[in-house]
């Protein structure tokens, strides 16, 4: 039996993926690589030592699902793909509710006709918008404050129906906060297309000369320094969270949400300065204003998770820094770059 992973080639999911085989696990990817690139594969069959099935494909192409589902033995999916920017989904909605949510759409009708009912979802922390306080439990109230959250919660309440009319389906739902960091191999990390949208990437390149210096978005928030405060997580602490739901869910305990963060919130100035010690020099960065759809702060009460998956956060902020920065350093031009 194998799992699909959907976004496999991807930051979050080739780090799923590389700790499913390293698990023993089978694992199919279906990825469109938009976002992604196939050499991520690649480069995790050689670090696990064993091979994956790779599909390019898109999720909202019925006929491909089709034929992915009908060539395998799948029982259960770790469902990663989607789009993912904030400020692009303020400026592009239509885009982001037929990617994200059509696309999901069409993997459920798949799972339904073949009987697939263990799913493991890639949620986000968007869901709380701003929340009233911090830190965040999975009990306060959802209410998504941009179309990216949008879409993560629209889907989530797409599962929470799913499961009420059919309560044989196991759902894990994961509300995971920022991920960051790296293998420690160096050898898979996050590419992003273009200029990067999340903070982390955004430092390495400015730190690695590709980019002339970082935009800190916001500097008046009601924080200690003015920045946005965020809960940063190592990404393969992540994975490994998702592994342990699917464990959780191979038990049978119906729906599970849970978020997946570390408990301890940093501001972006932080952030910036804990690279600086890993790189050991200044890191330019410019203040701007605010970016739409932001929140002042978010980070988790991860106190579920340790109850419901026997998972936590084992990796802390100076191994993120190094582990992303030696990302960068090796891959200055990412995957594209290393195969050039």
């Amino acid at each position: 039996m194998a799992i699909l992973v959907t976004g496999g080639a991807g930051y979050i999911g080739s780090h799923a993926c590389l700790e499913l085989l390293r698990a023993g696990r089978d694992v199919v990817v279906v990825d469109n690589l938009c976002n992604s690139n196939e050499e991520s594969l690649r480069r995790v069959r050689t670090l696990a030592g064993r091979d994956l099935t790779f599909y390019r494909a898109d999720l909202r192409d019925a006929a491909a699902l089709e034929q992915i589902f009908s060539s395998h033995q799948i029982d259960s999916v770790m469902h990663f793909a989607g789009l993912k920017a904030v400020g692009e989904s303020v400026e592009q909605p239509l885009l982001y509710w037929d990617n994200n949510v059509v696309g999901t759409v069409r993997l459920l009708e798949a799972m339904v006709r073949h009987g697939v009912k263990i799913l493991v979802f890639s949620s986000s922390c968007t869901v709380y918008g701003d929340p009233a306080s911090v830190p965040i439990r999975e009990d306060f109230p959802t209410s998504a404050v941009n179309p990216y959250g949008m879409t993560k919660l629209t889907i989530e309440r797409m599962l929470a129906d799913l499961y009420r009319a059919d309560p044989s389906w196991h759902i894990a739902l994961l509300r995971y906060f920022n991920p960051v960091g790296a293998d420690p191999s160096g050898q898979i990390g996050e590419d992003p297309n273009g200029v990067p949208s999340n903070l982390v990437p955004y430092i390495t390149q400015v730190a690695v000369g590709k980019l002339e210096a970082l935009n800190v978005l916001g500097s008046d928030y009601p924080t200690r320094d003015g920045t946005g405060v965020r809960d940063y997580i190592h990404v393969t602490d992540l994975a490994e969270g998702h592994l342990a739901a699917l464990d959780k869910l191979s038990r049978h305990p119906g729906l599970v949400v849970c978020n997946l963060g570390t408990g301890t919130g940093y501001s972006v100035l932080e952030i910036l300065h804990a690279f600086e010690r890993v790189v050991g020099r200044t890191i330019p960065h410019r203040l701007r204003p605010r970016r739409p759809g932001d929140v002042a702060e978010a980070w988790a009460d991860p106190a579920r998770a340790r109850a419901e998956l026997g998972w936590s956060a084992k990796r802390g902020l100076d191994e993120m820094c190094a582990d992303a920065w030696r990302w960068q350093t090796q891959n200055p031009g990412g995957y594209a770059g290393a195969r050039a």
